[in-house]
């Protein structure tokens, strides 16, 4: 990596760890309820109108019937404002109902935190279904997220109590205590660095002059028409005006990158100008992603009443975080050799970038390009500020393994840190099976129940992409999406399921997801790879929760040191990965030998 890479890199940990701290002594203190008394009595009265109470806790079959009963009506309000906006107001540009598909696509993948887009925002959807619709599930999707990590929390910190807390308060406290406050904030932030924020009809402006272009000319099922060699149709098209999109685009940025949402307003999401048009706003992006996932470990370490657990958890992040950067920057800075013979210059120098700049804005370019594509894959937040599909083999390689770790790395808003401790009890469980001792974590033993739920939470995200993309390169439906033959076809449609059932939602552009295949496939997915893992988690909470904690004794295995680190870093690496290895060995491995045959 250049020395530019590495000191934006250490900028940014800096930055990112100054921050989290006080966020994370917050976090805590919302776990555990410990709130000023003007916070109580509003949330109180909020509890009261709600039917319930904060002291009312849940076991966690009635904490998980909530949650989901919670998300399911969600997903009908989103399903029914996309399919009614063509009646309803605050829709100046006269934009119709949604297919019935993508609606249920879209619908299911802003409710699980995945924000997948088949379609563009500022085409599709009107001022109100952006706001009332995605932007609240932006914020009730990462909220679902935090407070299941907070039920689990609970399971390790509680003696024998068998309750994990009330969903409902959860929910409540996050949105209206952490999320809300946040993202004003940030959204004031951004308008300051130019990104837009009104309710202005699109404006419809003059070039200086006309532009001349191709694009490929759709057929009646919507997919580009081949000729008889199997290329697209092109036809010739002229433009003379260009229409501007306007709309609330900082506050739905502002939650969408603080919520670990991803999306965009506009289909070209994170690199649009009018979302991220500074190099500065491009780093407090994304600094917003990755800043309660980090204030998420100090949180559960402080409520466990041991810091370092936190402070591990945080290195084994970190270590896979810090390798991911340093293989996807030099990737894409050593560009294509297959340009070479052609006589393009990809040397790095004062005028270019140099490297693959293929898919990039210029205003980022290769370092912070790839930086943010590795925070955003290891956060499940589907935002990107460069192309994913022109990634070099083995810079594509990099988020397609993030994501497929169940996105630990950080994560998702509370997704992360859960997926994570999961990780932890299997990783205590083996070394309990090394030494011959009953394995514990956290003064909690770890028996066959807790093992039985954590097994199921780590293999439904892999039975669901594999499975997927099995059944995608098997038919027709699937196959049609695919622009690109042969290996990288098959990265594409990897990559798809792989960021849908781990509810990242950004996509290699080279699929066009946007069919009734494609939506049913990956709104069934989204559904899957997030409850699928929650309800396993909260059972353990629960079972956790009923649980004595043990003392120290000598027979403890320690899990704060380097020791522990390095064994939870093998086995998300190992078991994480593993379930993968043949798909990657068909799509990325093969790209990179064809692109690198020498080697």
């Amino acid at each position: 990596m250049s020395t530019t890479a590495w000191g934006q890199l250490a900028v940014f940990w800096v930055v990112l760890l100054l921050a989290a701290w006080p966020v994370g002594r917050y976090l805590a203190a919302l776990c555990a309820g410990r709130l000023p008394g003007w916070m109580l009595r509003t949330e109180a009265w909020l509890c009261r109108v709600a039917g319930t109470s904060a002291e009312a806790s849940m076991n966690w079959r009635q904490y998980a019937l909530a949650l989901l009963a919670f998300n399911a009506l969600g997903v009908l309000v989103v399903y029914g404002l996309q399919r009614l906006q063509v009646w309803l107001p605050l829709n100046p540009q006269g934009l119709p109902a949604i297919a019935p598909d993508s609606a249920f696509n879209t619908a299911v993948s802003f409710v699980t935190n995945t924000n997948w887009q088949g379609y563009a925002g500022e085409s599709t959807m009107s001022y109100l279904t952006q706001m009332l619709a995605l932007t609240v599930q932006n914020f009730l999707s990462a909220a679902t997220g935090v407070a299941v990590v907070f039920a689990l929390i609970r399971g390790f910190a509680a003696r024998s109590s068998g309750v994990i807390g009330n969903f409902w308060v959860d929910v409540t406290r996050v949105t209206v205590w952490l999320l809300l406050p946040l993202s004003v904030l940030f959204a004031v932030v951004l308008v300051g660095q130019g990104v837009i924020q009104n309710f202005d009809a699109y404006k419809d402006v003059t070039p200086l002059e006309a532009v001349a272009y191709q694009q490929p000319k759709p057929g009646s099922d919507g997919q580009p028409l081949k000729d008889a060699q199997g290329d697209p149709v092109q036809e010739d098209l002229r433009a003379t005006t260009q229409t501007l999109a306007m709309g609330p685009v900082a506050s739905q940025e502002a939650i969408k990158m603080i919520g670990t949402n991803g999306g965009g307003f506009f289909n070209a999401n994170s690199a649009h100008p009018y979302e991220n048009p500074t190099p500065l706003s491009n780093f407090l992006q994304m600094l917003a992603i990755f800043l309660i996932p980090t204030a998420l470990c100090w949180a559960f370490g402080r409520e466990v009443g041991d810091l370092r657990q936190g402070w591990a958890v945080l290195a084994a992040m970190t270590v896979i975080f810090v390798v991911a950067v340093l293989v996807i920057t030099p990737a894409e800075q050593a560009g294509n050799p297959l340009l070479t013979p052609l006589g393009v210059d990809q040397t790095a120098s004062a005028t270019q970038a140099g490297g693959n700049m293929e898919g990039k804005e210029t205003r980022f370019g290769i370092n912070a390009s790839a930086l943010f594509a590795v925070i955003t894959t290891a956060a499940s937040c589907g935002a990107v500020n460069a192309m994913h599909d022109s990634l070099t083999p083995l810079g594509g390689l990099v988020p397609l393994v993030l994501m497929q770790l169940g996105e630990v790395v950080f994560g998702g808003v509370g997704s992360g840190l859960y997926g994570m401790l999961i990780f932890a009890i299997l990783a205590v469980f083996i070394a309990g099976l090394m030494i011959g001792r009953t394995p514990e974590y956290l003064g909690k033993k770890i028996e066959a129940y807790e093992m039985k739920m954590t097994s199921i939470a780590i293999l439904v995200t892999p039975i669901v992409v594999l499975a997927g993309t099995a059944i995608a390169v098997l038919m027709d439906a699937g196959k049609a999406g695919v622009a690109n033959p042969g290996a990288h076809g098959f990265s594409e449609i990897l990559y798809a399921f792989s960021s849908a059932a781990n509810n990242n939602g950004s996509a290699f552009a080279g699929l066009s997801a946007n069919t009734p295949f494609y939506n049913l496939m990956l709104g069934l997915a989204v559904w899957l790879g997030r409850f699928g893992v929650i309800v396993p988690v909260l059972a353990i909470a629960g079972a956790l929760a009923r649980k004595q904690r043990l003392p120290v004794s000598a027979g403890t295995m320690p899990t704060h040191g380097p020791l522990f680190v390095t064994l939870l870093i093998g086995t998300v690496l190992l078991v994480g990965l593993l379930n993968y290895v043949p798909a990657l060995a068909l799509g990325p491995v093969v790209e990179h030998l064809m692109l690198w045959p020498s080697h």
